[in-house]
């Protein structure tokens, strides 16, 4: 009796060592699920939606600071600036911040490697990856807009094709406006595919199908904006025209018509004010009714 009594006492501390082992275990879950389930209601509740502008290459995070400037001498409400730079190494640096309460702040990423080129364009996705990882979780918004100038317009759709399958369920990209970006590089003609508009083209099932998204195009001559030729800015129709709810071309004339005068150009101010901002349609993705040629 004694031998089984010791197997017993020895059973129930096993069992009790057990169960004390499970609710140390399950305590720091509980937290964490806590957390987690916190964290998402607030990105669920959030307003805010903010603009994230990467520009084109050999530019930095200060790039569009006189768009900005230009946007917010039109706006009741001032668009507080976040500026980002994204070294070779991962670390990001900042500049600026966002205001509390400001629903619709404009954040910049630059890349300490700003070059050309397919592959630096890739390694730019990357990047802009990791900073939309870090500002989701500091900030919690559910949805944003996108703006890319020349090659920013380029790392925007290799990481809608590569990198936004990640967010989809938590965060919209409610619209993207290129400007001058060359889809097929110096390329006049598609009959002339580069290897990275091949690629965009291959992978643009990936693209979210709710997407708006707007390609405006300089012309400095009938044929270019003085760097970039107007077919391969036209060329972007084939990687988003029925693909996206909505793909709107657009070219802007006159005065700042060359590439790197874009930014500052009155006319794609406004364009960006129309129809990237949600000043006018108060924030209603679905607003159709402007002026501009549709491709659907």
């Amino acid at each position: 009796m004694g031998k089984i009594t010791k197997i017993t006492l020895h059973s129930h501390l096993v069992l009790v060592c057990l169960m004390v082992l499970l609710i140390l275990m399950a305590i720091p879950a509980y937290f964490w699920m806590k957390d987690t389930n916190k964290s998402l209601a607030a990105q669920h509740n959030s307003r805010m939606s903010p603009v994230i502008m990467v520009p084109g290459s050999s530019a930095t995070q200060n790039r569009f600071n006189p768009l900005i400037k230009k946007i917010n001498e039109d706006s009741p409400k001032k668009h507080s600036v976040l500026r980002l730079k994204v070294k070779n190494n991962g670390e990001i640096t900042s500049e600026g911040w966002i205001n509390r309460g400001d629903n619709e702040p404009i954040i910049v990423i630059g890349f300490e490697n700003n070059h050309d080129g397919y592959q630096n364009i890739k390694k730019q996705a990357k990047m802009v990856n990791q900073v939309i990882e870090r500002l989701t979780e500091e900030y919690n918004f559910n949805n944003f807009k996108a703006f890319g100038h020349s090659n920013g317009g380029l790392v925007w759709t290799y990481w809608l094709e590569h990198y936004y399958t990640e967010y989809k369920d938590t965060i919209i990209i409610k619209k993207l406006m290129t400007l001058g970006t060359p889809y097929n590089f110096a390329e006049s003609s598609v009959n002339h595919p580069t290897q990275m508009f091949s690629d965009f083209v291959k992978y643009r099932n990936r693209i979210p199908k709710n997407l708006l998204v707007y390609s405006v195009a300089g012309t400095e001559t009938y044929t270019s904006d003085g760097l970039v030729p107007e077919g391969s800015v036209d060329a972007g129709k084939y990687i988003y025209q029925k693909q996206v709810a909505h793909y709107t071309s657009m070219t802007v004339t006159g005065k700042d018509a060359q590439h790197s005068n874009l930014p500052e150009n009155k006319q794609v101010v406004r364009l960006i004010e129309e129809y990237l901002l949600d000043l006018n349609d108060n924030g209603n993705p679905n607003s159709q009714n402007k002026q501009g040629t549709t491709q659907s």
